[in-house]
């Protein structure tokens, strides 16, 4: 009898220590299951956040390209209207002034203050005015009451060159230390840089803003 007493003791020591190893066991699984969730969740957390930032930088770079297209584009486009405002005025400004050659009275007048100014300008001394071969045969019968008026005091020799022109006027010192070109082809150049830079700036003014063009 004693026997079986002490089996049956040894039994339940077994049992009791199987259902503790076994409790142990179903712990030790849960806190892996956990663990292993959590990593999941972090890794999938930090997976999220890269495709997040990746698709924002793939965004940004988007609209960068868009918005660099679109400023080109609008660049392009106030370039020529920048071009055709330029020539338009300027073909304008020359048939302008084809019609005041052709009015003798207004002309010499022009051609007068023109010399004037050039008077002015330049620096003391002998003074050769070049006009075309056809306006020196207009200028020459009123050339000492013009330049009295227009230089008074100042030697100015009236001469032709041979480069084509429209008409007006080269005046320079004899010596050639210095020249004013009132020519219409100098003068033309010089409103044509004036014409771009101001209808640059007013079309500038008046463009778009980008960022309304790119994400509006």
């Amino acid at each position: 009898m004693e026997s079986d007493a002490q089996v049956s003791q040894l039994e339940q020591a077994l049992l009791l220590q199987a259902e503790t190893l076994a409790r142990e066991a179903l712990q030790n699984a849960e806190s892996a299951r956990a663990r292993i969730l959590a990593e999941s969740a972090e890794k999938l957390k930090l997976a999220g956040e890269r495709e997040v930032l990746l698709a924002k930088v793939e965004a940004e770079r988007l609209v960068r390209r868009h918005s660099q297209a679109a400023e080109t584009r609008l660049a392009a486009d106030l370039d020529r209207l920048r071009w055709a405002l330029t020539e338009a005025t300027l073909a304008g400004v020359k048939t302008a002034f084809r019609q005041l050659v052709q009015d003798e009275t207004r002309y010499l007048d022009v051609l007068e203050s023109w010399l004037a100014a050039a008077a002015q300008a330049l620096p003391p001394g002998d003074l050769v005015a070049e006009v075309r071969p056809e306006d020196e045969k207009r200028l020459a019968p009123h050339w000492p009451e013009l330049t009295a008026r227009a230089a008074p005091g100042r030697t100015v020799t009236l001469a032709s060159h041979s480069g084509p022109s429209e008409g007006g006027m080269r005046v320079r010192l004899a010596d050639l230390r210095a020249q004013l070109d009132q020519t219409f082809e100098a003068r033309q150049a010089r409103l044509a840089d004036e014409l771009a830079r101001v209808s640059m700036e007013r079309l500038f003014a008046s463009a778009p803003d980008l960022g309304t063009l790119v994400h509006g």
